[in-house]
């Protein structure tokens, strides 16, 4: 909103510099950053008085979770309410990949408020149906796949290869659909443990944030020798209010955690991810930067499937932090060693974007 004021140059001095993505991305993070620093305490105290007993804890899980017993959940509210501020303040309203990816992530919020409503009110694991959870992922994801394929191409850019789109045709909504539920439903596998999933997720939004910036920009995009997508810079801004708030929230997450973020954020945060991806052309290269997801969610198929065909648990707990957890690593082993594994990540897939 701030931007259009960049006209107004010869009345407000200086305000041209809201013109620049750079520029709205820095201030994007200091703002959304500082309004959950701000209102962080006050959002814990209101959820921890109307949760009571907080998020209901696994029976079958670590010891050492029992004494997180009484900690409230719903975290991401935090997260979505300094990015949404933030976001809407200073990214140019006008832009088509800043809606879908904006209302992508406040409608895959929105489920896991309700699935985090249903178990703190039973005070059970069990909250909204999964098949139902998981159906209108997929109808939010398949409408926001149209809109962006009728703004883009439909093609998929391939990582290492130069100047070619393998072109999907009508199978690319169901595709971009699955990348944008798989995101979202991968994060919040990860989130189990004190600061595990928000700095994850805020090494890949920084990473995504460098991708849009310069698959936006022709010049760049052209020396990279990668796809170039129109208005996709803007998606930068947006990247940068994501990390600011998650920079806020890692404040009251960092063991031990006052406040959990819960499906509300962890579902948000992935489905936001997984449209970046999807608005970017970068889809695969999502798999190798948020390849802790990707481990986290293959870890509970694989134990699920395995254990339905024989009987047996490959680990000793899924998802896979948890093994580790059973193994004899602290959470905070576990933790920081799993954030070592999404940086390196990180970088092999930023490397894909000079490597062709």
């Amino acid at each position: 909103m701030l931007m259009y004021f960049s006209s107004l140059t010869d009345i407000l001095p200086g305000v041209g510099v809201f013109r620049y993505i750079t520029f709205r991305t820095g201030a994007a993070l200091l703002t959304s950053g500082l309004i959950v620093f701000l209102f962080g305490p006050s959002i814990i105290a209101s959820l921890k008085v109307r949760q009571g007993k907080g998020q209901p804890i696994r029976a079958d899980g670590p010891q050492t979770h029992f004494k997180k017993a009484g900690t409230p959940t719903m975290g991401g509210l935090m997260i979505l309410s300094g990015t949404v501020v933030s976001a809407l303040l200073w990214c140019n309203l006008s832009n088509i990949y800043f809606w879908v990816v904006l209302l992508v992530m406040l409608a895959f919020g929105a489920i896991g408020f309700y699935d985090d409503y249903l178990k703190v009110t039973k005070q059970s694991e069990k909250g909204f149906s999964g098949k139902a959870r998981l159906t209108l992922e997929f109808l939010i994801a398949i409408v926001a796949s149209g809109v962006i394929m009728h703004t883009e191409s439909t093609g998929l850019a391939l990582p290492f290869v130069k100047d070619y789109l393998l072109n999907l045709g009508w199978f690319f909504i169901p595709f971009a659909a699955f990348v944008m539920v798989g995101a979202g439903n991968a994060v919040n596998f990860t989130d189990g443990l004190d600061g595990l999933a928000i700095v994850p997720v805020m090494v890949a939004a920084s990473s995504f944030a460098l991708i849009a910036y310069l698959s936006g920009n022709i010049n760049f995009a052209d020396y990279l020798q990668i796809h170039y997508v129109a208005g996709s810079g803007e998606l930068t801004v947006l990247l940068g209010a994501v990390v600011g708030a998650g920079l806020g929230f890692l404040w009251f997450n960092a063991p031990p955690a006052a406040i959990f973020m819960g499906d509300t954020g962890s579902l948000a945060l992935g489905g936001m991810l997984g449209a970046v991806a999807v608005a970017t052309k970068h889809e695969i290269v999502l798999a190798v930067i948020g390849g802790l997801f990707v481990m986290e969610a293959l870890s509970v198929i694989i134990q699920v499937f395995w254990f339905k065909l024989t009987g047996k648990r490959v680990f000793l707990m899924a998802p896979i932090h948890h093994h580790f957890e059973k193994k004899g690593w602290t959470e905070s082993q576990v933790v920081i060693r799993f954030w070592i594994i999404s940086i390196v990540l990180a970088l092999i897939g930023l490397s894909t974007l000079k490597l062709r």
